[in-house]
Formats: structure tokens, sequence, C-alpha cells
């Protein structure tokens, strides 16, 4: 599972199949957790003293296929625009729709389940409930040792609670799917868990340039929301 698909299962209720989270700039975040994927698997990063370019800004190390098609055309985005900023590569990679069709391929494996509706008889409407939890599980399993238990994440772990944190969506996802510990779920655990992601975005849980990088992401990542999310609102 990319982590992109990690973070939908999570923002998607398990039953209704609807967004628990803002979804407004949901393509916005797909963006960037595609980019945080390549740092990963150490595809892209950002330029140091010794990569004759401007430092801090993208480059691509390795332009091999990774065996996804989906993060393939994000790579392809990211050669055609090396030397830019994160936050500059959001857009463009959202324009690919990254989210849709992740949720799309879920439902095609069978994780999720696609339903059709209408809102007031009139207006069509399309749901994803969960048709198989068994990684979702694993995920929020994984989630509260780190996030509610402090136990330490690993990198792929620390990469998805980054781009939890930077959403600010960390504590509501653990929420939406129940604390797993059996003990009632409240803002005060909402709160802890928002807490404690924050503190495992600024931890060195990575390498220093996949942790640098993913910073960075998570920063444009904000930038790419609020620009949608206003658009939203004046649209």
């Amino acid at each position: 599972m990319l982590i992109l698909e990690d973070y939908l299962l999570l923002t998607l209720d398990d039953v209704t199949g609807k967004a628990v989270v803002d979804a407004s700039y949901r393509e916005q975040v797909a963006a960037g957790a595609l980019l945080v994927e390549l740092a990963l698997l150490r595809r892209a990063d950002l330029a140091g003293d010794g990569d004759g370019g401007r430092v801090g800004r993208i480059v691509v190390r390795d332009p091999s296929p990774t065996g996804n098609a989906l993060l393939d055309e994000a790579l392809g985005v990211v050669r055609a625009r090396e030397g830019s900023k994160p936050k500059a590569l959001v857009a463009p990679l959202a324009r690919l729709k990254p989210a849709a069709r992740a949720i799309a391929s879920l439902a095609e494996r069978g994780v999720l389940r696609r339903e059709e509706g209408r809102v007031l008889g009139i207006f069509p409407t399309t749901r994803w409930p969960a048709a198989d939890t068994r990684h979702e599980d694993a995920v929020r399993a994984d989630l509260r040792r780190v996030l509610v238990e402090g136990g330490d994440p690993d990198e792929r772990t620390a990469a998805l609670v980054a781009v939890l944190s930077a959403t600010g969506q960390a504590g509501r996802v653990l929420a939406a799917g129940g604390s797993g510990g059996g003990e009632e779920w409240t803002a005060a655990h909402r709160r802890a868990a928002d807490r404690r992601a924050k503190e495992i975005a600024r931890q060195s849980w990575g390498s220093e340039a996949v942790r640098a990088y993913v910073q960075e992401i998570s920063a444009a990542i904000v930038v790419g929301a609020s620009v949608a999310a206003t658009a939203a609102a004046t649209s």
C-alpha cells in the first residue's frame, strides 16, 4: 500500500464511506503524500551542497520505474519540474487526481466498496465504505502504538504521521476509528494524539535528508490545502 492509500483509508468512514475529515483539499494532501513516497523510495530528494543546484530544491535521485503507475506518473511530473521548490509541485501533482484514482484502485482490489446514491433523490453521490479492513486495522493499531502508547515509529509510519500532522488530522482519524484500546475516545485524547504527531514530525525518525524533505512537503501540503479551501469557499 502507498502512504497515500493508508491516508485515504484512515480518512474514510468504514461504514458510511464518507470522509471523516475535510475533503475539499484531499487531492492536495494526496499530491504531498506521493512526494513523500518518492522520498522514502529514494527516488527524489532535496538538493544539497554537492548537487550543483540550488540547495533545498527537489532533485531526482533515481528515475527508474517504481512499479506503480500513479507513482511513476508523479515521478514524471517531478522530473519535468526538477529544481522546483516542493510547494510548486503540489498543484501539478494534484491535477493527476491521485486521491480519486487511488480510491478507485482500492475498490478494484476489494479494499473499498463503491456505492452510488442520490441526495434528495436528485444529486448523484458516490461513497466508499470498507470491504476489507485488515490492512487499515493494522495501520490504526500501529498509529495507536505510536501516538497513544508512545512507541517509536519506523520511517514509513513516521512519514504517514507527518502527513496527518501537517493537516491536523491525526487525532481525528484515530477518533473516527475508535481508540482501539477499549477506553472512551475523548477530545482530550484527540488533542494528545495531535501533540504527539507534531512531536514525531519534528524528531529524527529517518535519515536527515528524508526527514528534511518530508518537513518541506508537509509545509507545502499546508499551503496547498489553504489555497484549495479558500477557492472552495469563494466558488
